[in-house]
């Protein structure tokens, strides 16, 4: 790992740190370009320690992501269980958004058509917007969140068949 790697996963993991500390969330997790960084503050018999976990392929991944960048305190919360297979889900923590901006038209409604790479919501973190594309193309089939709602990371927010 080069050293301006390593400065910059340094640097995101002591930003995530303060924004854990400023919300008051007990673990922050964000995944952007195969890199995957989760931190969570330690419980009362927990000792602080950083990890190195096996990186996680996903399934269109060509290459495998870089080992990931961790404080480990408790395991990794499992997907909920009554979501769909095929819902699209949250790339990171942060805040969903149906519409571009305050008072527009909501991206999309149960029952619109969507083509592959459509922007369907956005997800804020850290102050940037990051848009969630339609996978494929079809039809919606379920909006999960409404606007303006906390997300974690791989929570179900559409479902679209």
């Amino acid at each position: 790992m080069s050293n301006s790697k390593s400065t910059l996963d340094t640097g995101l993991v002591r930003e995530l740190s303060e924004i854990l500390r400023d919300a008051d969330l007990g673990e922050i997790e964000v995944e952007h370009d195969g890199l995957r960084i989760r931190v969570s503050k330690p419980t009362l018999s927990a000792q602080h320690a950083v990890a190195v976990a096996p990186p996680q392929i996903a399934a269109p991944a060509a290459a495998p992501a870089p080992a990931a960048m961790t404080t480990e305190t408790a395991p990794p919360a499992a997907a909920p269980s009554e979501a769909p297979a095929n819902a699209v889900k949250s790339p990171m923590v942060g805040t969903v958004y149906l519409s571009p901006e305050p008072g527009a038209d909501v991206f999309v409604t149960v029952g619109s058509k969507v083509n592959a790479g459509d922007t369907v919501m956005l997800v804020e973190a850290m102050k940037t917007f990051n848009p969630v594309e339609a996978p494929t193309s079809g039809t919606v089939k379920a909006i999960l969140v409404s606007d303006a709602q906390p997300v974690e990371f791989g929570e179900p927010l559409i479902v679209i068949e």
